[in-house]
């Protein structure tokens, strides 16, 4: 018996996640691709992702990388588990206006004990050029499943 669930069911654990994510939806964020050991999310630019010169504060860049990576892992952990993050590590390349970050989480390791993933946050202008924004590595925590 396998601990991952098919391609359409596990899109709808992790929507079904993501939806109750109060911050995302403040943010505007979108979940986008789902697959094993990977998640893609976009924030598109607006008033509630700015710093103070208009391009995206870092705390947006950090919360969608910590949201892609986070929802990577859940995609490994066994049925009746959440995840919730230990700490993570970024490094921000560059802030930018207008377009959209793009955030895709992967799986670096996965664990029963602690799952290791990494983010890249890449901004997406409405051209469809790309640019670097930030690089995270995470620590999660498989819990149990409240809700």
């Amino acid at each position: 018996m396998s601990t991952h669930a098919a391609p359409s069911t596990l899109f709808q654990r992790v929507a079904d996640s993501f939806a109750r994510q109060g911050m995302m939806r403040h943010l505007g964020a979108e979940l986008r691709r789902v697959e094993p050991g990977l998640v893609e999310i976009w924030l598109p630019y607006s008033d509630r992702v700015t710093q103070q010169q208009d391009g995206f504060h870092g705390g947006a860049m950090g919360a969608v990388a910590d949201i892609a990576g986070g929802y990577a892992g859940l995609t490994l952990a066994p049925e009746g588990m959440e995840v919730v993050t230990a700490e993570y590590k970024i490094n921000f390349l560059g802030s930018h206006q207008g377009g959209a970050l793009r955030a895709i989480g992967r799986v670096v390791k996965p664990g029963r004990r602690l799952i290791i993933t990494s983010a890249e946050v890449t901004h997406v202008d409405d051209a469809g050029r790309e640019g670097p924004c930030a690089l995270m590595q995470q620590t999660l925590v498989p819990v149990p499943k409240h809700y």
